[in-house]
């Protein structure tokens, strides 16, 4: 019998590294197995992926030499960075969240052409300033120029991946279902009602849920070599404000009010980060119309079982009614 491959995954432990470790899983009779790259072996999450039979190997973002180690014999990588990950001030002051992401990215490039990997999945974005400067907009700029960097600093990663040659797919992702539970969810106002205040005035947001997410990346590795070289910018649907306000109505049980912040309003929030967030969200809901942006009917084409936003706030109910009770 064939050995399986071995797709050795990034981030195993969050969202999109995590759905991608669930479609392998899923699919038993295919032909991959997961290595879990993870800087704690021994965490609660870690240890759960070992009980669910995945290799676990300890690997770091900061650590090109344990990024090739990991990705030895491995025939794919999932490499994911994470702009948001906890900082403390004297961590951003010394290395700012920019810089440290390139880096990264250039590391687990440069490791996996050491590794000699056949296929890196690679999640990335757009570079957000040639649409802000194209439209005249004046959004403000943050950590030295960049409009979104949590967006243009990966679209800058992109050229380490194809001057190193590395067989890439890049991975393009819209709004994930599950920033609900990131800050982005329906709050109680001064007057005990719940209200949805994402900034999309009358536009629609691009959504895809983090299941469907690794769905979508598995596919991707089992088309073998079609994929490579290739944009892939993926999506489940289009929703308006209002038509997520509904659903969540509906699944919490009472009435959730679409009441959306000015881009201006939401850069002005007491929040960390609220620019750059304000302006990545402006971003998408201004091109959510365009195809090459994010793909519905080729997304279907790839995985023709995505979920609705409604199916996924529906199995969620509980969760979403414990954030505001």
């Amino acid at each position: 019998m064939e050995s399986k491959k071995i797709i050795a995954v990034i981030g195993a432990t969050g969202k999109q590294g995590g759905g991608l470790v669930d479609a392998v899983l899923a699919d038993p009779a295919g032909p991959f197995v997961v290595r879990a790259l993870t800087r704690d072996a021994n965490s609660r999450v870690a240890n759960d992926l070992v009980a669910r039979g995945v290799e676990v190997v300890e690997a770091d973002l900061d650590d090109e030499s344990s990024l090739a180690r990991a990705f030895a014999g491995a025939h794919g990588a999932f490499v994911v960075t994470d702009f948001w990950a906890p900082l403390s001030p004297e961590q951003e002051e010394a290395r700012p969240r920019p810089v440290r992401e390139f880096e990264q990215a250039a590391n687990a490039a440069r490791a996996a052409k050491a590794a000699g990997v056949s296929h890196v999945v690679w999640s990335t974005l757009e570079d957000t300033r040639p649409h802000f400067e194209a439209a005249g907009d004046t959004v403000p700029r943050v950590e030295g120029g960049y409009t979104a960097p949590h967006f243009d600093v990966k679209a800058q990663a992109d050229a380490i991946f194809s001057d190193l040659q590395v067989p890439t797919t890049y991975l393009r992702l819209p709004f994930f279902h599950e920033t609900l539970f990131l800050g982005m969810g329906p709050v109680r106002n001064a007057r005990g009602e719940l209200v949805l205040s994402i900034p999309l005035a009358d536009r629609r947001m691009t959504v895809i849920g983090a299941q469907d997410i690794g769905r979508t990346v598995h596919l991707i590795f089992k088309a073998g070599g079609d994929w490579i070289g290739e944009t892939v910018s993926i999506a489940a649907e289009h929703v308006t404000g209002e038509q997520l306000a509904e659903m969540l109505s509906a699944a919490v049980g009472e009435k959730v009010a679409y009441q959306p912040h000015s881009w201006d309003e939401f850069r002005g929030l007491p929040i960390p980060h609220a620019v750059a967030v304000a302006n990545g969200l402006q971003f998408l809901a201004e091109r959510s119309e365009e195809t090459e942006l994010r793909d519905i009917e080729l997304t279907r084409d790839l995985n023709p079982h995505l979920e609705s936003y409604e199916t996924w706030i529906g199995k969620n109910r509980a969760a979403l009614r414990a954030l505001n009770a």
